[in-house]
């Protein structure tokens, strides 16, 4: 047949091999749900974890999917680690892994399998208060103190970054050793959030410390 004009078909012949070409797709997804119960779906994949938390270790099995933040408050109770935004951007999740201070809401447990994290409850207690905890307590560096142990933690880590050099967007010089100053104090603890501004309060704190350990 070489004229197209002659193929006839009717509305009703076409809903039928429509109807036939939805069910015909169809039939492989009823048959794979047949294999388990009705609305069951996937177990989440689970990872084994191991980590040391505050110098003890912890072995977890998590859903992959667990951020380092929910690990640390759900699985470990270690409540002391706030979750604000969990956005990455108020800094409360604040914590130190292998030295080095992140924000652990932005973070999965299982990328850090041998790591060594510190939390506010590791740096210290009310009956031995880490010198930070102590100038934070003493210049009032907090208010509602919701933001306070991410600020602590991000304060520990900046006088270690100056002690090593490691220079700021601030810094007037890459190649020599930062300054100690408001500024830089500032500038590097700028991701912390305290929405009661106690910021004037914070960087005497710090400044105390960083005097002392000079």
């Amino acid at each position: 047949m070489d004229d197209l004009s002659d193929i006839k078909i009717t509305r009703r012949d076409l809903l039928i091999v429509g109807a036939l070409s939805v069910s015909g797709a169809a039939v492989p997804a009823v048959a794979g749900a047949a294999e388990g119960p009705p609305g069951a779906s996937a177990p989440p994949a689970a990872s084994k974890v191991s980590m040391t938390v505050n110098g003890k270790v912890h072995e977890l099995e998590l859903d992959t999917r667990t951020s380092l933040l929910d690990a640390l408050r759900e699985n470990l109770q270690m409540t002391g680690t706030k979750k604000g935004c969990d956005h990455g951007q108020c800094g409360a999740c604040t914590v130190i892994v292998d030295g080095r201070r992140i924000n652990s809401c932005l973070t999965l447990a299982v990328m850090h399998n041998g790591s060594k994290v510190t939390t506010i409850e590791g740096l210290g207690g009310k009956d031995n208060l880490h010198p930070m905890q102590a100038a934070f307590i003493k210049h009032d560096g907090f208010q509602c103190g919701y933001c306070t142990p991410g600020q602590i933690c991000s304060a520990v880590s900046v006088l270690d970054e100056i002690k090593q050099g490691i220079p700021s967007h601030v810094s007037a010089d890459l190649n020599a050793r930062p300054l100690l100053s408001a500024e830089e104090i500032r500038e590097r603890m700028s991701g912390n959030i305290c929405r009661c501004g106690a910021y004037s309060n914070i960087v005497d704190a710090i400044t105390e410390v960083a005097g002392r350990t000079a």
